[in-house]
């Protein structure tokens, strides 16, 4: 009986979770309300080959070789979202790292994780919307 409580339970939190796929014109709105951080997860060359949407917190998650150091970048993500409920944006190139990224954080009990789709290159760039470097 108490391991079916406990799993219940589990089961309950993760249908909280929520990893969301929303479009340009959608982060368009967040861009412009300036409310919900948007966190551009690709490496410093991609910045700086294609630039980054206004106001991203540049969160450099893979390496050229695609290893990553969870804790370390918690570290840094989490004063940038500062609650597991607070709303934010994932970014990568073609919204594949997001992904993963995403996947780990609502595995971990964040609840509004949402990535732009397509990424910068697909859901932004080709759209004509502009970036900063």
């Amino acid at each position: 009986m108490i391991k079916k409580m406990i799993l219940i339970m589990i089961v309950g939190v993760f249908a909280m979770a929520e990893f969301k796929t929303i479009s340009t014109s959608e982060v368009e709105q967040i861009v412009k309300d300036g409310k919900i951080a948007i966190i551009d997860i690709r490496r410093d060359e991609e910045f700086k080959r294609y630039g980054t949407i206004k106001g991203s917190h540049k969160l450099t998650f893979f390496d050229s070789r695609g290893a990553y150091d969870p804790d370390a970048w918690m570290a840094k993500f989490t004063k940038i979202v500062k609650t597991k409920e607070t709303a934010f944006v994932l970014v990568c190139a073609h919204a594949n790292r997001t992904k993963v990224v995403g996947k780990f954080l609502t595995d971990i009990g964040y609840t509004k994780v949402q990535e732009l789709d397509g990424g910068i290159n697909y859901g932004w760039l080709d759209k004509g919307k502009k970036t900063v470097k």
